[in-house]
């Protein structure tokens, strides 16, 4: 059996989010793009494969598709209404059903094959047949409300994962950590009243959703405690982000004790992502990975999921998944990152870095971390 497997379909590169520039529609003062277009384009996860394929990743893992999720699961976590409303416009030429979330012909399908990817992912590791898996979906889901789309996001489908694998018993408890540079929204509201659940977000602040920082949101309820938004300031970095990890991050999962870690994995922190203003690398995404799977093993027999977000570099996010996937995998190729000398040389000067630490360490103070 292969440590890991890797879920993917060619109907995810078939989205499509219409007309753009960045992220607004074509029209008024913006000018159609002469190449490119909107940043949710296939075009980031599609070379991503790409370069697996290219270092033998691709067959160190059990590479599989799934079933698209059907109205069942759906209805697990979106309203009945949201649902009608999405597969109506999507027989027709598409539509927008929520801030920032522009969809075309066919996305429905599409979007519930995505979330089909995300639920076997995580049920193949519940079930012991993988100790970890990826998951390549698109569209991507952490911003997606149960009432609503939101930010490229038409489905929940971690939240969809999660719901299913407690219907079959699998597993009752799970962490969710979302580094993903935009605030994991639509997952913390979905399981914001679950103390089964802890959802942790790691974002720059007051990015996306906009000026929202989260820092006092813990959870209410019963689910009061089992939400942690870490705020982070533009800038931050590798030593910042690998800080975040040992202070907030992985005391928190020692302390939940979960079935297993489900990873919300965006690359939009990245040194040159278009949407953010921060500054990790390949390495970054490769020692946060290595920290998961490290901790995973203690709690959880290594039951470590990762599902993708954001992240649209095209050039520099293939380099930031595969290492996510070699540490996963256990699997180490004779890949190396052309960008990451240069970006070495750009991170920020260790006066910086001690104040990026230092309001990290006031974080966790805050949060009742030692």
């Amino acid at each position: 059996m292969k440590q890991s497997a890797f879920f993917h379909s060619e109907s995810c590169f078939w989205h499509t989010t219409g007309e753009a520039a960045l992220t607004l529609p074509v029209g008024g003062w913006v000018q159609p793009m002469a190449a490119g277009g909107h940043a949710e384009s296939p075009e980031s996860k599609r070379r991503m494969l790409n370069l697996m394929q290219r270092t033998g990743l691709f067959t160190a893992l059990d590479t599989q598709s799934a079933p698209p999720a059907d109205a069942e699961q759906l209805a697990r976590i979106h309203t009945a209404s949201y649902l009608e409303e999405f597969r109506s416009l999507s027989a027709l030429q598409g539509g927008l059903l929520g801030p920032a979330a522009p969809f075309g012909k066919g996305s429905f399908d599409i979007a519930c094959t995505s979330a089909g990817l995300a639920i076997e992912a995580l049920a193949t590791v519940l079930r012991g047949n993988h100790k970890t898996a990826y998951a390549l979906t698109r569209p991507p889901g952490h911003h997606c409300l149960a009432e609503h789309s939101m930010g490229f996001c038409l489905l929940a489908n971690i939240p969809l994962a999660i719901a299913d694998a407690r219907e079959k018993d699998l597993g009752e408890r799970f962490f969710v950590l979302d580094w993903d540079v935009h605030h994991g929204n639509g997952t913390q509201h979905i399981f914001y009243e679950d103390i089964d659940v802890h959802t942790l977000s790691i974002h720059q602040t007051n990015m996306f959703p906009p000026g929202y920082n989260g820092l006092q949101e813990r959870g209410s309820g019963r689910g009061e405690g089992a939400n942690t938004n870490v705020p982070l300031p533009p800038g931050c970095g590798h030593d910042a982000y690998l800080h975040a990890m040992r202070r907030i991050v992985l005391p928190l999962i020692r302390d939940f004790q979960p079935d297993a870690i489900i990873i919300a994995s965006g690359y939009d922190a990245s040194h040159v992502d278009p949407l953010a203003r921060m500054s990790c690398l390949s390495t970054t995404y490769e020692t946060m990975t290595a920290m998961v799977v490290e901790v995973a093993g203690d709690l959880c027999d290594g039951r470590v999921v990762a599902v993708h977000e954001g992240g649209y570099s095209e050039a520099y996010v293939p380099f930031c998944g595969h290492r996510v996937i070699e540490q996963l995998s256990g699997h180490a190729t004779a890949l190396e990152d052309p960008f990451l000398a240069n970006f070495l040389l750009q991170q920020p000067d260790s006066e910086l870095l001690q104040w990026q630490c230092s309001y990290i360490d006031r974080l966790a103070s805050s949060l009742g971390l030692i």
